[in-house]
């Protein structure tokens, strides 16, 4: 099995994500940690505790970070997550304590421990992440593979179409803390990044086959996916939106599902009208070398990834 930790901010994409890696045979999840994202950290770290409790998973420790970004800036997100962050599920709160390290120090023991031998899928701002570089700024080379949620490559046309950030070039994540995945993107790890470009493509949306095989289901998780895609498909949006964060795990599950490319990008920190833009360096001739390179994922073979989805919430599992 692949050891993971999820640095998470539910969310709703967010608990359907951590369902999956729950339910993967294919993924040991050690730790959870909360950044402030689609909602403060000290609701996010509830939330993940919440989901945690209803897959009977109490034995995961979930540590929450700071509550503002490292510029200090919180910036308000325009799609509501409901008033639980949950698509008004209003689960009970959880009876168990948060882990009483601070989230960063939760990234950095836990990869400590299993050197070499762990994967991270970031789903969140990277706040927590780039703290706990600071902790131990050795983090890249311990940890097999990160996988975000994250940027607008210009891949696909929904790079700039579905821009969740608020403006027009930007993706949430990155741009709640563009310093944080500044730092993070220049740290040498092996980084694949899921922008928009991918997750809110159309073809992500569940198929009517999928929702009737999970309405079907008698698992909490379906019945969770359900709840979501309904209050989501109540306000306007397209299912996609409930399967957001569950592409980065999946693409952990089964690295076959993804296609990606190689591309030298940074991270706009100070732009008025650009706050949190990934650029790519394109250029033919004179371009910038000194840019990080990342791998961008470019194509999603998008059947075998909700026939993947799907038959996990629904406990037929792989």
């Amino acid at each position: 099995m692949k050891n993971v930790l999820i640095d998470t901010d539910p969310g709703m994409d967010d608990a359907l994500a951590i369902a999956l890696a729950l339910r993967s045979r294919t993924l040991r999840t050690l730790a959870v940690t909360a950044a402030t994202g689609n909602l403060p950290s000290d609701r996010t770290a509830a939330n993940a505790l919440r989901v945690l409790d209803l897959l009977g998973r109490e034995d995961i420790p979930v540590g929450q970070g700071p509550l503002l970004p490292l510029d200090g800036d919180y910036p308000v997100d325009p799609f509501s997550h409901g008033s639980d962050g949950l698509a008004e599920s209003h689960f009970p709160a959880s009876t168990r304590a948060l882990d009483p390290r601070p989230a960063p120090q939760v990234i950095a023991e836990t990869v400590a421990a299993h050197a070499g031998d762990i994967s991270i899928a970031a789903l969140a701002p990277l706040t927590n992440l780039a703290l706990a570089l600071e902790i131990d700024p050795r983090l890249p080379e311990k940890v097999t593979e990160l996988v975000i949620i994250g940027g607008s490559y210009g891949l696909t046309p929904y790079a700039w179409s579905q821009a969740t950030g608020d403006n027009a070039v930007s993706e949430w994540n990155v741009f709640v803390d563009p310093e944080a995945a500044h730092r993070v993107f220049n740290a040498g790890f092996n980084l694949t990044a899921v922008g928009l470009d991918i997750a809110t493509h159309p073809r992500i949306n569940f198929r009517p086959r999928d929702l009737e095989r999970l309405r079907a289901a008698r698992t909490p998780e379906a019945a969770l996916a359900v709840r979501i895609v309904e209050y989501v498909q109540g306000r306007g949006y397209q299912s996609y939106c409930s399967l957001i964060d569950s592409v980065a795990v999946a693409a952990l599950i089964d690295p076959t599902l993804v296609t990606s490319v190689e591309l030298r990008c940074a991270v706009e920190r100070r732009g008025e009208l650009t706050r949190g833009m990934t650029v790519v360096e394109r250029r033919a001739h004179h371009g910038r070398t000194d840019l990080p390179v990342i791998r961008a994922v470019s194509d999603l073979d998008f059947d075998r990834f909700l026939d993947l989805v799907t038959g996990v919430l629904s406990d037929d599992r792989t």
